[in-house]
């Protein structure tokens, strides 16, 4: 029996040392590759790395973005989320306290190498050249813009983003209602530009018809926002809506697309729709709207104004949008945002302002990828000869009103000042 065990045993040894040879081989190929693989992924780390004396965080943060899909940071839990805006913090979710001024924070792109401000290059290589010369739109942005200049700008417009999308995330956590049902009535007003994966609320008295204008340039219709007229922006249909995609495809774009909002200060807008619907030629808003208005707002009307609708009043008009028996329904252009985008259901990345709009919406243009000669319009083609409705004027129309009136309008619109960071337009307000 011994003898039995000691011969399988030394059958075994001889099997196993005619496998050595194999076994060193496949080791050896193993450690030949991993190296490799090492010294490769390395050399890619080094070239991202590398820093020339001519390019700032501004370029390097440029050049991150052209490597993978834009992402606003998280907040970070010592940042004050309402504070980097134009307007003052009218009330917080949490005790109507302004709070204090936030740090700056640059583009962040998880896949993105970690940039040492420290580390020191000789030169730049081909590699990162390439890279550059990928989009020469992004190119003639890291040779035109001045450093230093640019990183700030762009800091501040990435902070005034995440204070916005923080300040409407904590509101609407406040305040909605428990349903999280997105209904096709609630993206109708959203427009689809398949081509970059955006979508865009449309807000009237906002920059609508430009942005109507940038989205068909985008799709390709026009090479040019000055070439399209405003019939063609509004009433040829160019522009698909989202609730006429199938339910998957809304579900999928409301995922995957930059979802962008504009607005505006809500009594500025109010008053902007009144002058042009009303005390502008319009052959629809005078007799659909102004003629019930006139009807049953206005004593001893005249036979003529019963007929055309002609010389609303703006006070008639204020009677007309607070009366809960309404003659006639509401209207888009002035009807509340967060009625119109639905934002505490739609998480839009991008929240914008009219009053700095131009700024606003090329800041985003260059992140999405859109041509480098595409810019936001600034034409006005409505009524160009009559003036911009302005703060100014906004007040001269208020003050026709009674502080009863004005503090009617401005509950009215109250979840727009709030969700969107809107100081209250009269002191006598509460």
């Amino acid at each position: 029996m011994d003898c039995k065990v000691i011969d399988q045993g030394r059958r075994c040894l001889r099997l196993a040392t005619m496998r050595l040879p194999y076994i060193f081989m496949f080791l050896l190929l193993f450690s030949a590759g991993g190296l490799l693989l090492l010294l490769h992924l390395q050399y890619l780390t080094e070239t991202l790395h590398e820093q020339t004396p001519g390019l700032s965080d501004f370029h390097r943060a440029l050049l991150y973005m052209s490597c993978g899909k834009l992402m606003f940071p998280q907040q970070q839990p010592d940042q004050c989320p309402y504070c980097q805006d134009n307007n003052t913090h009218t009330s917080s979710p949490k005790d109507g306290q302004k709070l204090s001024s936030v740090r700056p924070v640059i583009f962040w792109n998880p896949r993105a190498p970690v940039y040492h401000p420290k580390r020191k290059a000789p030169h730049i290589t081909k590699n990162y050249r390439k890279l550059l010369l990928k989009n020469s739109a992004l190119l003639r942005q890291l040779n035109s813009t001045p450093a230093g200049q640019g990183s700030k700008h762009i800091h501040r417009l990435t902070q005034i983003q995440q204070s916005r999308r923080k300040l409407m995330r904590d509101v609407c956590a406040k305040y909605r209602s428990l349903t999280r049902t997105i209904t096709r009535r609630q993206v109708s007003r959203i427009y689809v530009e398949d081509t970059h994966k955006l979508l865009y609320c449309e807000v009237p008295k906002a920059g609508c018809s430009n942005w109507k204008r940038v989205l068909m340039v985008l799709q390709g219709q026009a090479s040019s926002t000055k070439e399209l007229r405003h019939e063609q922006v509004h009433y040829a249909n160019h522009l698909k809506r989202l609730d006429s995609f199938n339910v998957k495809q809304i579900a999928h774009r409301l995922k995957t697309y930059t979802k962008v909002l504009f607005l505006r200060e809500p009594f500025e807008r109010l008053v902007s729709a009144f002058r042009d619907k009303f005390e502008s030629p319009n052959s629809y808003y005078h007799p659909v709207f102004g003629k019930p208005i006139i009807a049953k707002y206005r004593a001893n009307a005249s036979r003529s104004a019963l007929l055309t609708g002609e010389g609303v009043t703006f006070k008639e008009f204020i009677q007309y949008l607070l009366d809960v028996r309404r003659p006639v329904g509401m209207d888009i252009h002035w009807e509340r945002v967060v009625q119109l985008c639905s934002p505490c259901l739609i998480d839009y990345n991008f929240i914008g302002k009219f009053e700095t709009i131009e700024e606003e919406a090329n800041f985003l243009l260059r992140q999405i990828g859109a041509p480098a000669n595409l810019t936001f319009p600034s034409f006005k083609d409505r009524n160009p000869n009559a003036a911009r409705t302005t703060s100014r004027i906004t007040q001269e129309y208020f003050s026709r009103l009674t502080l009863n009136e004005r503090q009617k309008i401005y509950d009215f619109f109250y979840m727009d000042y709030l969700l969107f960071n809107y100081s209250r337009p009269f002191p006598d307000l509460h």
